[in-house]
């Protein structure tokens, strides 16, 4: 038996779409099952539903209009057509899931130059999304649980059969009264306002790598974001920015740095002893060095991010001249010039200036 939609929803024939969608927010207000305990509201309702999904859509409205539609019952004379074609009514695909997967995370982290040498474990405090303690995920008040949807039966959706040339075809729509997922939830958690989740700070403990580099990141499966429902996290990316050093640099997988040295030494040679970033570190500058000279101790650089070893410690040598001498100090001089005669100051051929031949000695250029 063909069902009037129009009639369903006590309206003309002729109404406009306003009057069509008046009706029906009045009438589901009137027979939701929440509301109406009546015996008959459930199915009443339904119809109400089918008649407004019709009737709101000019194409579905013209069919019916043209004695297509047959309500929720039965395919009408092409449903054998139907079936020889598609093998049996559309398949109901069930309710989706309230748990989704949670977002992926970015965090920037920042690390001193002195914990990249060997690697450090540290601490990091991250704001983020993680399961309500108070629901444990469910979405529902303590005490509570979600009940079968009244509007679909659990299934998550609504379905219309449309008429074709092959025969009634049935469409399906998510169930505008659970939204989808089956279950309504009436009493939603409190914390997390049915969500699930909450907002939190976590603390992370991490083990950074050696040689971990400004603008490299660690892949951490699983310690992202939870998601809705409760639903399995995402991932947790970790992006680096080494701070550097007042004293010290990073050239690759070496530690470089100035070290000032007297007259007297660069002359003489002598033994040095000095803190390095990885502690105390002792080596010889040899006889009638020059600024821009560089000094190397093997393996007491950073460790290698890929690969064994460690790179190496440099040290640029810049030689400090008096500017100030005493009497003795200057007979000394004058005694030394007397012994060496030295040549007067010429011009050198063309070559780099004394600054870029320490960076190019330093750095390897």
């Amino acid at each position: 038996m063909r069902v009037d939609h129009y009639e369903v929803l006590g309206i003309a024939k002729d109404a406009g779409t306003d009057d069509i969608k008046k009706a029906y927010r009045r009438l589901a207000r009137e027979l939701h099952p929440d509301v109406n305990g009546a015996q008959d509201a459930e199915e009443r309702f339904k119809q109400v539903t089918h008649a407004y999904e019709v009737l709101s859509d000019p194409q579905s409205r013209e069919n019916y209009d043209r004695g297509g539609d047959q309500g929720f019952g039965g395919f009408g004379p092409f449903g054998d057509i139907f079936e020889n074609f598609f093998g049996g009514a559309a398949q109901q695909r069930g309710p989706r899931s309230r748990q989704e997967r949670g977002q992926d995370a970015l965090v920037r982290v920042d690390v001193d130059l002195a914990d990249v040498i060997f690697g450090v474990n540290q601490s990091i405090d991250i704001d983020t999304a993680v399961v309500c303690e108070t629901c444990e995920g469910s979405c529902a008040a303590p005490g509570t649980e979600a009940r079968v949807c009244n509007i679909c039966g659990g299934s998550g959706s609504l379905q219309r059969t449309v008429r074709s040339v092959l025969g009634n075809m049935v469409t399906q729509s998510p169930c505008g009264s659970c939204r989808g997922f089956g279950e309504v939830i009436e009493s939603p958690c409190p914390t997390c306002a049915g969500q699930g989740r909450v907002r939190a700070t976590r603390s992370l403990s991490v083990d950074i790598p050696g040689g971990i580099e400004t603008g490299q990141r660690i892949h951490l499966p699983g310690q992202g974001e939870v998601g809705h429902g409760g639903g399995p996290a995402g991932d947790l990316y970790l992006e680096f920015t080494v701070r550097g050093d007042k004293v010290f640099s990073r050239l690759g997988d070496d530690i470089v740095a100035t070290l000032e040295l007297d007259m007297v030494d660069a002359i003489e040679g002598t033994e040095v002893t000095l803190e390095a970033l990885d502690g105390p570190v002792t080596f010889a500058i040899k006889p009638g060095a020059q600024s821009a000279d560089v000094v190397t101790v093997k393996s007491r650089g950073v460790t290698k991010l890929r690969g064994s070893g460690r790179g190496d410690l440099r040290f640029g040598l810049h030689v400090l001249t008096p500017t100030k001498l005493g009497a003795k100090e200057s007979e000394l001089i004058s005694q030394l010039r007397a012994l060496r005669k030295p040549a007067p100051p010429a011009l050198a051929g063309a070559q780099a200036g004394m600054f870029q031949k320490f960076r190019d000695r330093l750095f390897g250029s």
